[in-house]
């Protein structure tokens, strides 16, 4: 049996609970002090940390994700066709790289939701300890998470251009919850855990939950039901898919803000820079080189270029439509 060492305010933890729910395959949800000690014996400060039966330790949540797809078969979260498999993957990459801003944003940047999350974390970690070490915790934990802030790019000067790209996603899901509750199907796709991921801790904190409610309360909703889908039956919908808003409107995002990120992020990291900027819709985004996101680029580019050209061919026009085919390249 795997074991899932994770915490309730972790995206990546619910997005691999979620998934693991979805696939049906059967696990144990660790949270709190275990989480811990799982993170102790990896030797890396991340979770959530898949323990699996054999008692290897592993984490980063897309590569459990494929490897977990080697060995289980049924309910795949890849699609069968490879073109929509890499429209699923590409849709995945940007929410775990550039929604998490907004989480991270969200939770930082206003003294409400620094209070509130730092207290929640610290109750999640030492449950049962008392009041005095929850609260001393929380006082700790908030001060090095805001310390952060500039480091992952979630300045309030940078949140001018994370936030409208965050309501622009939610708007486009708003739209299409009512309708559709997945994106390539009636099934999901890694693409679904990726957004729900890091949208779970929106809808959890105060001021990111105050708007999606007043907002977007039909996305908010959907939270719920991508959270266990393990009762969903489904098929992919290749043909609908390409040409369906909601899929539109995420590259249209990515083509907008991730390209020109990946692509700055790289050129600086080329050069010798520490930092670089980007502007879009004419304001500047700032943030330090992660050598993670240059990872994340060549993994993107390796999967479009292993693409048959049947394949390239039905999905470069989509691609080229919203600006996403240059960074690929």
């Amino acid at each position: 049996m795997y074991k899932l060492h994770g915490a309730l305010a972790s995206p990546y933890s619910m997005k691999m609970r979620a998934l693991l729910r979805y696939r049906r395959i059967t696990h144990v949800w660790s949270h709190g002090a275990t989480a811990n000690e799982a993170r102790a014996k990896l030797g890396a400060p991340v979770i959530p940390v898949l323990e699996y039966p054999d008692g290897t330790l592993a984490y980063d949540s897309t590569p459990l994700i494929y490897d977990l797809e080697r060995r289980h078969e049924g309910r795949s979260v890849i699609p069968s066709d490879p073109a929509v498999a890499f429209l699923a993957h590409l849709i995945e990459d940007f929410a775990d790289e550039w929604l998490t801003k907004a989480m991270f944003g969200y939770r930082w940047l206003e003294e409400i939701d620094q209070v509130q999350m730092s207290r929640w974390l610290a109750f999640d970690a030492f449950k049962g300890s008392g009041v005095e070490q929850i609260t001393n915790y929380a006082d700790a934990f908030r001060e090095r998470q805001v310390g952060r802030m500039g480091l992952v790019g979630c300045t309030r000067e940078n949140f001018a251009v994370i936030e409208p790209s965050t309501r622009r996603i939610l708007e486009a899901l708003e739209k299409h919850v009512v309708n559709r509750h997945c994106l390539f199907g009636t099934r999901p796709s890694l693409a679904e855990f990726g957004i729900f991921a890091q949208l779970s801790q929106l809808g959890v904190d105060p001021t990111a939950q105050s708007m999606m409610r007043a907002e977007f309360p039909f996305t908010y909703r959907w939270l719920l039901h991508i959270d266990d889908m393990s009762g969903i039956e489904g098929e992919w919908q290749a043909d609908q898919a390409l040409g369906s808003p909601i899929v539109g409107a995420l590259l249209s995002e990515i083509g907008r803000v991730y390209g020109s990120f990946l692509l700055a992020n790289a050129a600086a990291a080329e050069n010798g820079d520490e930092t670089f900027t980007i502007t879009v819709d004419g304001l500047p985004y700032t943030q330090g080189v992660f050598k993670y996101q240059l990872k994340c680029l060549r993994d993107l580019r390796n999967r479009y270029a292993d693409l048959s050209s049947e394949a390239k061919a039905r999905i470069a026009p989509l691609l080229e439509a919203h600006q996403c085919k240059e960074f690929l390249s």
